[in-house]
């Protein structure tokens, strides 16, 4: 049974048509891409999952239809969002107050991750004092610590310059392996979406269809060369091509009607 399913997802905002027709799926312990143009609708995607607009469709998660927003989703946005004036440990439990944890037992509960997540002695430090890549892993290590049932990434390195970007693609790689979150990216990063993915959903331009739903058969870890480095070059290629070309046919994801 998939985790998360929608079923038929359309969204328009007076009469602009921004998502039309969105079938998708993701199963328990899956790293699923969603990768699209600008403008193609995939932030407004996710604020259909999390409750903050509402479409018309199915949405499932468990297979019972999905109601209660907050309960399931843990939210990461593109901005690490973390608050200047709290301390790092402060803002990485700040989720688990507003759930109505105890301060103390939101600091027991994350003073163990912090040497997990490249955080160690930097507890008291101010968001300020460190670079940005310890940012990103302080707000995942904030939206993580919720438990929740599932990850929403929005672009979470789409902040980072490229080389800091790299490294934490990796990190973020290892981390999925180690937990094996289940987890929804959005990206326009059609390489970061391969590295990561275990299956891709391609946008078309708006209103945004499925383009085409890619599996990434490439083996984990995943590293820099060998056959698996030509194989997702070709992968990306593919991907480029259906984004670039305006005239591909939408071609829907296996098992789904959209008669």
């Amino acid at each position: 049974m998939s985790r998360l399913e929608l079923r038929h997802v359309c969204k328009a905002f007076g009469g602009l048509e921004v998502l039309a027709d969105i079938s998708l799926r993701v199963g328990a312990g899956e790293f699923v891409s969603i990768l699209g143009p600008s403008g193609a609708g995939k932030s407004t995607l996710f604020r259909l999952l999390t409750g903050a607009q509402h479409g018309d469709g199915e949405m499932f998660f468990d297979g019972t239809p999905l109601d209660n927003h907050g309960r399931h989703f843990a939210f990461m946005p593109q901005r690490d969002a973390l608050m200047p004036w709290r301390r790092i440990l402060d803002n990485v439990t700040l989720g688990l107050e507003v759930q109505g944890f105890r301060r103390k037992a939101a600091r027991a509960r994350v003073a163990p991750l912090f040497a997990e997540f490249g955080l160690a002695g930097f507890e008291r430090h101010f968001p300020a004092q460190l670079s940005g890549g310890m940012r990103q892993r302080a707000a995942l290590l904030r939206t993580v610590v919720q438990e929740r049932d599932m990850l929403l990434l929005d672009e979470p390195f789409g902040a980072l310059d490229g080389l800091t970007r790299t490294a934490m693609q990796r990190w973020l790689e290892q981390m999925w392996r180690h937990h094996r979150w289940t987890a929804l990216l959005i990206t326009h990063d059609v390489r970061e979406a391969v590295f990561l993915s275990d299956r891709i959903y391609v946008l078309s331009a708006r209103p945004a269809r499925i383009a085409r739903e890619i599996k990434v058969p490439l083996p984990r870890p995943r590293g820099p060369g060998g056959d698996a480095a030509r194989q997702a070059s070709a992968l990306e290629a593919e991907i480029l091509d259906i984004i670039l070309n305006p005239g591909l046919s939408p071609q829907p994801p296996e098992g789904y009607d959209h008669d």
